[in-house]
């Protein structure tokens, strides 16, 4: 088996490779869809803009890389003399962390369905960056909610002195129960490279908060007269990852009905 690939090497390849900047979830995604990279972690889409932003910030004009836009990079062009990195400066560390954390919301995750989570009183709410990076469990997740029949918003909430599963829990039970097939959430607690969530900022500016807020409801009411996505919703998407219990469940229940011969 060929050995891994770095993360700047799997860069190096892919933005080689492509003909256009890229904006580094894109990267990401083909790192993981050429099998570049097999051990992706759990933040592996923040890993590689964190990678590509850590090198332009020690090595300057000496990097390889170059921002074009927010989130969007290129490999430098090759100049004849340019001068190499400064041998005073620290390489990147394969665990380097982004320099600055995203705006307000910090995670999201939309239309996630009801069923792929095991409703005990303390379930888990797992998500991934991408398919194949290691699960977060964000159980524990701080922010605001939607609940849908079908693709209806039926019901708005937030999770403050109760975190994001105990409140949709609670909506298992209550009024709502029966009424609710798809969820969609906005989080504030930051996730760090191990998968564990922090702490919610003390405070946030207006200038920070109102587009942020704009973005939320573009993003999970999707106007018909809004053309794009949240522009100021700089957070990470994270795609539903079944709850292991639900597929042992929906293992055992094929295995029963083959055995009774239904």
């Amino acid at each position: 088996m060929p050995k891994e690939l770095t993360w700047r090497q799997a860069i190096d390849k892919v933005l080689g490779a492509s003909s256009k900047p890229l904006h580094y979830q894109e990267i990401t995604q083909r790192i993981i869809a050429d099998g570049l990279r097999h051990n992706l972690g759990v933040t592996p889409a923040a890993t590689v803009n964190a990678q590509i932003s850590a090198s332009i910030k020690r090595q300057g004009a000496a990097s390889p890389y170059i921002r074009v836009a927010k989130g969007t990079f290129a490999l430098r062009a090759p100049t004849a003399g340019r001068a190499a990195a400064p041998t005073s400066r620290p390489p990147v560390s394969e665990r380097e962390e982004p320099d600055e954390q995203y705006g307000i919301v910090t995670s999201f995750g939309m239309f996630w369905r009801r069923d792929a989570i095991e409703w005990t009183s303390t379930p888990r709410i797992w998500g991934m960056q991408q398919i194949g990076a290691t699960p977060v469990d964000f159980n524990q997740q701080r922010g605001v909610y939607l609940l849908y029949d079908g693709r209806e918003v039926i019901y708005v909430g937030r999770a403050t002195d109760r975190p994001l599963a105990k409140r949709l829990y609670e909506h298992t039970l209550d009024r709502m129960s029966t009424r609710w097939d798809r969820f969609s959430w906005f989080g504030l607690l930051p996730v760090s490279a191990s998968g564990t969530l922090g702490q919610v900022p003390a405070s946030f500016d207006a200038a920070t908060l109102i587009p942020a807020l704009e973005a939320i409801l573009v993003e999970a009411l999707e106007p018909r007269q809004n053309r794009k996505r949240g522009d100021d919703l700089a957070a990470v998407e994270y795609l539903q990852h079944e709850d292991p219990e639900v597929r042992k469940r929906k293992v055992k229940a094929a295995i029963d009905a083959a055995l009774s011969g239904r």
